[in-house]
């Protein structure tokens, strides 16, 4: 158990509320933004608003539900839910895409369509500082006195859990690029950016089976048991990642070659 656990309850109190609301204004706002386009007559995929409202789910669940095991074993399950599976889900469905069809020409639209082109927009998808953002934050919470500093206090426990959300949506977004951006990085940095996240995560989980994060102390078997979920957890979202990526690579690659064949039957 790490110091002032109780103290941990209340920040989770804190927190619990407001990503819940998140969750369901998000879930409900694309449901609603999706109906509208059926209703006119444009086509929007239904695994798409699939995806995106079970990210919605998992992420209302990772802070209303209480994650099974003892105290950094539920902590690890509720990182895994929050900040990786949850963002890739919510990413796959397309939100941006979806705000910019759903608006109709007008000041709302050229805002957004202005935030996503703006320069400082572009460099926070970009596939480094993503990465550094995300793994960088995790590093720093759990090989710093960060983690036992958050358990001290409410706002900063909140505050850590918005980073979690935030920048592993981020990395998400990044890595995937399936909405409209300022610049459309190649697939070689994404997927660079994407070994680089996942050995990162493995390394930090690895180092995490011996030694606890500075400031809580944390049963050993508690701890082993929550570096698997971590090791375990973090490739899996890997992979679904490296699927999206691997996706891209085959349809851009297939559009590349039924072009090459059209302009050889041309002459």
């Amino acid at each position: 158990m790490t110091p002032g656990h109780d103290h941990h309850a209340g920040g989770l109190a804190v927190a619990a509320p407001a990503a819940v609301c998140l969750a369901v204004l998000l879930a409900a706002g694309y449901v609603v933004a999706a109906h509208r386009l059926r209703r006119r007559g444009d086509a929007w995929p239904w695994a798409w608003q699939a995806s995106f409202v079970a990210g919605a789910a998992l992420l209302a669940a990772a802070f209303a539900v209480r994650m099974p095991g003892q105290p950094f074993t539920a902590h690890m399950g509720q990182h895994l839910l929050a900040g990786m599976l949850a963002p890739v889900l919510l990413v796959a469905g397309r939100p941006l895409t979806l705000t910019l069809r759903a608006l109709r020409p007008g000041r709302a639209r050229r805002a957004v369509l202005a935030v996503a082109h703006s320069r400082p927009a572009g460099w926070l998808v970009a596939p480094a500082v993503a990465v550094v953002l995300d793994m960088g934050g995790l590093w720093l919470l759990y090989r710093t006195p960060l983690l036992a500093a958050a358990d001290q206090h409410a706002w900063l426990h909140a505050a850590v859990h918005l980073h979690v959300v935030a920048a592993g949506t981020l990395y998400a977004f990044a890595v995937c690029q399936l909405d409209p951006v300022r610049r459309r990085w190649s697939l070689p940095w994404r997927a660079g950016a994407l070994l680089a996240g996942g050995a990162a995560h493995a390394v930090l989980a690895k180092s995490l089976y011996g030694t606890p994060p500075p400031g809580t102390s944390f049963a050993p078997a508690d701890l082993q048991a929550g570096s698997q979920v971590m090791y375990y957890g973090g490739d899996a979202v890997e992979l679904l990642l490296a699927v999206i990526v691997a996706a891209q690579w085959y349809a851009a690659t297939g559009r590349a070659h039924r072009r090459r064949v059209a302009a050889a039957a041309a002459h």
